[in-house]
């Protein structure tokens, strides 16, 4: 008989425990125990993440261990015997889950936030572009038709930046510029699961994953190029590799997007033209292996660019998964904005969509801008793609964006009540208040 998808995963949780030594190198090496509360010797910390595997609880100090994981990753490198902590805390948090709620309500508590996810999405990018771009982010009917021929990849954006799109297009441009074909796939219809799997909603993720992995599966060369570090951790470390247990074999492989662009980097340089003459930050966060490192030698390709180090903590796989740590989330946010301002740089530069929306408002406040990665490079380029996210943040009221917007909310036949809901989501997403004022409900 086939393992199910849920079965399949339960057999790697319990070889991964079984692997594990309980030696506490994960513990010791994680940058978040501190900020978590995290106050026990490592080795009884990572055997009560055993426990929590096994029974669905486990001691204060392992839960709270699960529980402020940002997804560094600094576990999985200082493992000797080949276990993923990472992946162990994740299953942990699921198992606590399924530990607390019965199935009905972790259902419901994952129709629900995937919708969340959907309404926002759709929202936040309809009141920014109009049905072109829309088809080209494969976000309206008939903007995503099957190529004649299969690509030499698919570009697979995720779900939420396609609420900063100027990035997601960039992409493309740049994409498009270097020669190579792909199909663009993404957005709630291509969900990854991780909504439902962070309910402890197995069985629901498991469907959603592996339709979006059947759809995924149709270049070429049998690769993934994956924007989203989210989505990027969820398939290669949770579905890809249950789904190989499953079907005895993984339907692709995926990069980011970064190795993806420092991979192509000698076909990049004659097109990085343009000198872009500004002192940059990097924003960075070390979750997916390499993507500061690839993301450093891009900028350094792009004439008249000067990299500052601004000496500041490196941590999480996003900012947005420090919700556990909120507190820690505002001081490393507070202290890497006054740093840049000290160092008198031009601009505080991102790699990722999460953390653009976080950042982006303080340029308000600050000497120099929020910017994304792609937008240095497509500068240098000569292509441009406006950020009316920013824009429209920076405006920090719900009726001046609505406004703003009507136009665009009017042509997509959006719902003007849950649009004011999508604004206020997009201004409430800012841990750290801005230095000149509160934010503004538009009443």
């Amino acid at each position: 008989m086939t393992a199910t998808f849920e079965t399949a995963l339960a057999e790697r949780v319990e070889a991964m425990a079984d692997a594990c030594t309980r030696c506490g190198k994960c513990v010791e090496v994680c940058p978040v125990t501190g900020p978590g509360g995290v106050n026990a010797e490592p080795v009884a910390v990572i055997s009560g993440i055993i426990d929590i595997l096994r029974t669905g609880d486990g001691p204060e100090a392992s839960r709270k261990w699960a529980n402020a994981c940002v997804l560094t990753g600094e576990c999985i490198k200082a493992c000797d015997y080949g276990v993923n902590p990472r992946f162990m805390l994740g299953m942990a948090r699921v198992a606590m889950a399924r530990h607390r709620d019965e199935p009905p309500q972790r259902r419901r508590q994952g129709v629900d936030g995937f919708r969340k996810v959907a309404r926002e999405v759709t929202h936040i990018s309809q009141m920014q572009l109009g049905d072109e771009l829309l088809a080209r982010l494969g976000q309206k009917p008939g903007g995503a038709a099957e190529p004649e021929t299969p690509p030499d990849f698919v570009f697979y954006t995720g779900c939420n930046v396609l609420k900063t799109p100027h990035i997601a297009l960039l992409a493309l441009d740049i994409m498009d510029t270097l020669g190579v074909t792909y199909q663009v796939l993404g957005g709630p219809s291509h969900c990854c699961g991780v909504v439902q799997m962070r309910t402890g909603d197995v069985a629901t993720s498991g469907r959603f994953a592996e339709n979006t992995m059947d759809k995924l599966a149709r270049s070429k060369s049998g690769q993934v190029v994956s924007w989203c570090p989210s989505c990027h951790v969820q398939f290669t470390e949770t579905t890809l590799p249950t789904v190989e247990k499953t079907r005895g074999s993984k339907p692709f492989e995926m990069t980011p997007f970064m190795l993806f662009l420092r991979g192509n980097l000698d076909r990049l340089r004659p097109f990085l033209r343009k000198p872009v003459k500004m002192r940059i930050a990097l924003h960075r966060h070390p979750g997916l292996k390499g993507v500061v490192e690839a993301a450093e030698d891009i900028l350094q390709a792009v004439p008249g660019v000067e990299l500052v180090d601004l000496k500041q903590p490196a941590v999480g796989m996003m900012s947005n998964y420090f919700r556990a740590l909120p507190a820690y989330r505002r001081e490393l946010q507070k202290n890497e904005l006054d740093a840049a301002e000290r160092a008198g740089v031009d601009a505080l530069v991102a790699v990722y969509h999460a953390d653009h929306r976080e950042l982006c408002a303080h340029e308000r406040d600050y000497p120099f801008r929020i910017m994304n990665l792609l937008e240095i490079v497509g500068a240098s380029m000569g292509l441009h793609r406006d950020d009316h996210f920013k824009r429209l943040k920076m405006l920090q009221d719900v009726d001046a964006i609505a406004a703003d917007c009507q136009d665009l909310v009017a042509q997509h036949g959006l719902d003007l009540e849950t649009t004011r809901q999508a604004i206020q989501a997009m201004l409430d997403e800012q841990p750290l208040p801005l230095r000149g004022g509160s934010l503004s409900t538009g009443g």
